[in-house]
């Protein structure tokens, strides 16, 4: 059974991937740029189809770890375009200006209509480039707005109920004496229990003896109670004692159903929220606050989807959004061989007026290509041994 949440995982990565170069291939037909290929994978071609109309070739590739959206002369560094496919005329990019149209020679007379000569990536306009190159994690996070809606509306958000209270073994005292069994807890110091907000980051704050105003429901009528963390005694299996740091009680929970308006009003700031929490955790890992052994590549996140999308259904579409983002922000943060990096070229470009040595560029890019494949690799080498030991 895991083998269909390993395909199932696998799905959804090559999904988010596709809509990512999705974005790049839209504004860029938006713009008129031209197109050698739209690729879903990497590796030999398992499926390939070419548009008679546009020469463009759309392929599925055996490595299911990424794709890309192949622009024509996207990677001329020596200053001319490549022959453009379908057939197209070729034109040497020095007689392409910004505002000019290529130079071509004039048809004779009653001859067929030329077709349009293509003009290389790097000679069009700098700031149609970095929307070209921006719209890929744009796409991403979009697709996250809407994964956060459906995740949201199929599975709601859960109340805490509470389930058992505990009691001093030598006292005889309750540790919560204001609750009772089966009350249902809205709110903790005034804030819902919602998508946004569980109970337990609601009350994870909370130290050794502080308290907090828990609202409860209880009988249709609502009543606020007190309750303070401190160490609460619970038996063992062996007839001893073990002490935890409780609000002295336990709860389990019920599933919250969310309306559709609901559901829509949610989804903008749960994503937000995500989105923080994957940017603190970039921050976190650069200060060296959390370990290499805590991150996960592609195989990495594959085995994780598919771990707890076999406990809970649910598990699979709250990863949709999380990914989504997580795409999204990774693919603009200024790392070379990502859109990040290549806009930040983009942008110097724009602003000397003349690019960067193209050759250079490459090879930047060449270079962070091979480093970033070789941590993912590592990465997921170092992910794979921790799960075994």
């Amino acid at each position: 059974m895991i083998f269909v949440y390993v395909l199932v995982a696998i799905l959804v990565l090559m999904l988010m991937i596709t809509i990512h170069e999705f974005g790049h291939y839209l504004a860029g037909r938006l713009f008129g740029f031209g197109i050698n290929e739209f690729s879903i994978g990497f590796g030999p071609k398992l499926f390939q189809r070419k548009s008679k109309k546009t020469g463009e070739l759309f392929s599925v590739r055996a490595l299911p770890l990424g794709g890309y959206c192949a622009f024509y002369g996207e990677e001329d560094d020596e200053g001319e375009s490549a022959a453009p496919t379908g057939g197209a005329v070729a034109a040497d990019a020095g007689a392409l200006t910004e505002n000019a149209a290529p130079v071509r020679d004039k048809p004779d007379a009653g001859a067929a209509a030329p077709e349009t000569v293509k003009i290389p990536f790097t000679a069009q306009k700098p700031w149609k480039r970095i929307i070209v190159l921006f719209a890929g994690a744009a796409f991403n996070m979009l697709s996250a707005f809407v994964f956060s809606f459906i995740y949201i509306l199929a599975a709601g958000y859960s109340v805490p109920i509470v389930d058992t209270l505990y009691t001093d073994p030598y006292t005889g005292n309750v540790y919560a004496s204001g609750l009772e069994t089966g009350d249902r807890i809205v709110a903790v110091d005034g804030t819902s229990v919602s998508v946004l907000d569980s109970f337990t980051e609601l009350t994870s704050s909370a130290g050794e003896g502080e308290s907090v105003a828990l609202t409860v429901l209880r009988g249709g009528e609502e009543f606020e109670v007190s309750v303070k963390k401190q160490r609460v005694l619970i038996e063992n299996e062996s007839g001893g004692y073990d002490d935890y740091m409780l609000f002295g009680f336990r709860t389990s929970y019920e599933h919250e159903a969310v309306s559709v308006p609901a559901a829509m009003g949610y989804s903008f700031p749960f994503t937000m929220k995500m989105s923080g929490l994957i940017i603190s955790s970039f921050g976190r890992l650069i200060t060296g606050q959390i370990p290499i052994t805590e991150l996960s590549g592609p195989v990495g996140t594959v085995a994780v989807i598919a771990e707890y999308s076999e406990i809970d259904w649910r598990y699979l579409l709250m990863f949709l959004p999380l990914i989504a983002s997580n795409l999204a922000i990774f693919n603009i943060l200024p790392i070379p061989s990502l859109d990040g990096a290549r806009i930040v070229f983009t942008v110097i470009e724009w602003i000397r007026g003349k690019p960067v040595n193209r050759k250079v560029e490459a090879y930047i890019h060449g270079i962070g290509l091979l480093v970033l494949l070789g941590f993912v690799i590592v990465v997921d080498l170092i992910g794979m041994v921790s799960r075994f030991l």
